[in-house]
């Protein structure tokens, strides 16, 4: 993806191997250094990086040489597709990697316990060797995945991570060859191969919670109309790409079609779901000289619009715009991970050298010695138990989230959401279902009401869906119209049984203002009128969800503070927000001012839980420091957060915020625990006290400790909610 704007040149870089915060910090300082770049942002769940530059003499391609340069590979991104394919084929490698190392640790430990139970001389030595042979074409694939950042790393003049795992693998089988070779007792394949296996099963976990944080801004781009239908001055008709469309031309949108750019309407009458800028269902009327945005569908009949607005400048291109920025803001959100990484590796090399210098020292010149125990040191040091901490953590509580409704699509997203204090809800499909659902439909009569349904049949409209929908499930038999017409901002009308029957407004149906009912704020007519018969009214309200009242309750209770931001109406606004007993509401917000709402409260040292459904709440759940929907929520709008929850209630993601609480409490609980066993066993290794042997049992001991410490979210996940 390239752009210019102004005098700077813009463009996105898939970036594979940033791994953590340190990786992207390196890749933003590394571009940030050229002279010509004004800004270099990386987006570590994406893993790509923006950067935009001012020269024209420096290219991508220049750019993607630097970046080699300080050991990161990068590419170019031509089509959301290609990423795609990067991340897949990513995890194919590491499960792969995965599946080896399991089946090379498995059968080694199987050998090693036939040693370990008295097995001798020529028996032993052939276990050996058999071991050698699963073990070392095991490490060789399976540690690819380590080795080859590592040695990015250290060619490039810094460490990571994956040089102390590399250095324990390496000389861990080094070692045990040289042992197999010399006929001695004690190898240490089994070690090698079981630290290759626990930190792959760490990688993969880390890799499937980041594969799920995808760009919302490129998931928004699919919706965008990649053709045209254009009229000239002759009336002729023809399809371009919107890419060639230019301010002045004329568009014809037909019913159905989704408006490809921002016009005026200068022929016809239709009405619009406009739910992308205000996230309420119900359409609204344009007609001549009325402008439009794109994005928004089309719903009932053709419309000639002429351009105002194309490419960087329409409002879809805007909203795309706040989202990538937003996006860019949370991605330098640091993980506990992250920032023990960066503690954590230069301390296990220094311990490992200062070892094996001093053992050099105490046995006179003893290398063997000396490196069997830094070898020690190396493994029993390797982050197995650290690399766990978070993934074990995230896999029991995603475990337990989802048995109650809730998908975590983010690797940050639980640590994220435990930092929480201000929520800020939508309106339309958040607090309320987001369906408009018929009133005393028992009251109507059957004929009356099927009639209804064989007109609302003939129509997009969301209350001629409802109609139809209350239809189907009373099983009313649909009595069919004839010669069916529709009228946009008013209704339909047919010939039914000898009669014009017609369904709309109340203008439509001849209803005078002061006859209709008093109706709540959160409610819509649509009445019928039966050739001269009285007029019947039809009416729908978008019902709250069936516990709001009662979560957001508990949600003050515990002293967060709750808003309800909408696109909708104030006085429909206002009324949910006393139904819920909330004095903090704002209505008519676009998307920018959501945005704008979210980056306020957090400018004010608050952390935003965004919790909304539409295409409209997008950029304001990409942009506050955590973000959930409904699983009915628009594509975009699952997309852009981190959390999703199921069904018709809210108490899932009541549920995910305590558990978030809890989970952040154990992973805090896991750090302790492995760095409390490094205090205890790094003084033993270094004494040489334990062969490599005990050390990969003493690590993989610490591993199973720190799971079985995540498993207690199962039974204690939830408690104190006061729900």
């Amino acid at each position: 993806m390239n752009m210019r704007q102004e005098n700077l040149h813009h463009i996105q870089l898939s970036v594979p191997d940033m791994h953590c915060g340190g990786c992207m910090s390196k890749v933003e300082k590394a571009l940030n250094r050229l002279n010509d770049v004004s800004s270099a942002r990386a987006n570590l769940s994406t893993r790509r990086v923006t950067i935009s530059w001012k020269n024209d003499t420096l290219t991508p391609e220049n750019l993607i040489e630097h970046l080699a340069g300080n050991g990161y590979s990068a590419q170019t991104i031509d089509d959301m597709d290609d990423l795609e394919g990067e991340q897949e084929k990513a995890g194919q490698n590491l499960l792969r990697a995965l599946a080896v190392s399991g089946f090379a640790a498995a059968n080694v430990m199987l050998l090693s316990v036939s040693v370990w139970a008295g097995a001798n001389d020529v028996t032993r030595d052939l276990f050996h060797w058999i071991s050698a042979l699963i073990a070392l074409p095991a490490i060789v694939y399976s540690g690819r995945v380590f080795f080859r950042s590592a040695w990015k790393a250290l060619s490039h003049g810094h460490v990571n991570m994956d040089v102390p795992i590399s250095l324990a693998v390496i000389l861990a089988g080094s070692m045990s060859l040289f042992e197999t070779m010399a006929g001695r007792e004690q190898v240490y394949f089994d070690a090698a191969v079981t630290l290759l296996f626990f930190l792959l099963v760490g990688r993969y976990l880390d890799h499937m919670m980041r594969t799920r944080a995808q760009n919302s801004a490129t998931q928004l781009l699919k919706i965008a109309p990649k053709t045209a239908l254009i009229e000239d001055g002759d009336a002729e008709r023809a399809t371009v790409p919107v890419s060639s469309l230019v301010v002045g031309m004329k568009v014809v949108v037909l019913p159905g079609a989704i408006v490809p750019v921002d016009g005026r309407v200068i022929t016809g009458s239709s009405e619009l779901d406009r739910s992308l800028i205000t996230g309420e269902s119900l359409p609204e009327l344009i007609k001549q000289n009325d402008f439009v945005q794109s994005g928004v569908m089309n719903l009932t009949a053709p419309l000639i619009i002429e351009v105002t607005a194309v490419g960087k400048d329409s409002f879809l291109a805007s909203v795309i715009a706040l989202m990538e920025a937003a996006e860019q803001h949370k991605s330098h959100y640091v993980r506990i991970a992250d920032r023990m990484a960066a503690i954590y590796a230069p301390f296990v090399h220094i311990t490992a050298l200062l070892t094996f210098l001093g053992w050099l020292w105490v046995t006179q010149g003893d290398w063997q010695q000396a490196l069997l125990v830094a070898i020690s040191v190396l493994i029993i040091t390797c982050p197995c138990a650290l690399g766990l901490a978070v993934p074990v953590v995230q896999v029991v509580a995603n475990g337990v989230l989802f048995s109650r409704g809730v998908l975590v699509k983010d690797g940050a997203a639980l640590e994220k959401l435990a930092q929480v204090d201000s929520i800020v809800l939508d309106k339309t499909g958040t607090v309320t279902t987001g369906k408009l659902m018929l009133q005393d439909i028992d009251e109507v009569a059957a004929d009356l009401f099927g009639i209804a349904a064989g007109l609302a049949g003939n129509s997009t409209h969301p209350l001629s869906r409802a109609v139809t929908t209350a239809a189907d499930a009373r099983n009313i038999t649909v009595i069919p119209c004839d010669t069916i017409q529709e009228y946009p901002g008013q209704g339909l009308e047919g010939q039914c049984r000898g009669n014009t029957v017609r369904m709309g407004s109340q203008v439509w149906c001849g209803v005078k203002n002061d006859t209709a009912e008093d109706l709540a704020l959160t409610a819509s007519q649509l009445w019928i009128k039966i050739g001269d018969n009285k007029p019947v009214a039809l009416t729908f309200v978008d019902q709250l969800r069936d516990d709001a009242k009662t979560v957001i309750e508990s949600w003050k209770n515990q002293g967060l503070n709750i808003t309800l931001l909408s696109g909708d109406r104030p006085a429909s606004v206002a009324a949910v927000a006393r139904a819920l007993s909330l004095d903090d509401f704002v209505a008519e917000a676009s998307p920018a001012d959501k945005v704008d709402f979210i980056k306020n409260k957090e400018n004010s040292g608050l952390r935003v839980l965004m919790i909304g459904d539409g295409i409209n709440d997008a950029p304001a759940l990409a942009a506050a420091h955590a973000s959930m929907a409904p699983a009915s929520a628009s594509d975009i709008g699952r997309s852009a957060a981190d959390t999703i929850f199921l069904g018709r209630h809210l108490a899932p993601a009541a549920f995910a915020w305590r558990v978030a609480g809890q989970a952040q409490g154990l992973i805090k609980q896991n750090f302790a625990l492995a760095l409390t066993y490094n205090l205890i066993a790094i003084p033993i290794a270094m004494a040489g006290l334990a062969s490599p042997l005990m050390a990969a049992i003493a690590m993989s001991t610490s591993s199973v400790i720190v799971t079985l410490n995540a498993l207690r979210l199962r039974y204690t996940a939830g408690r104190g909610m006061g729900l």
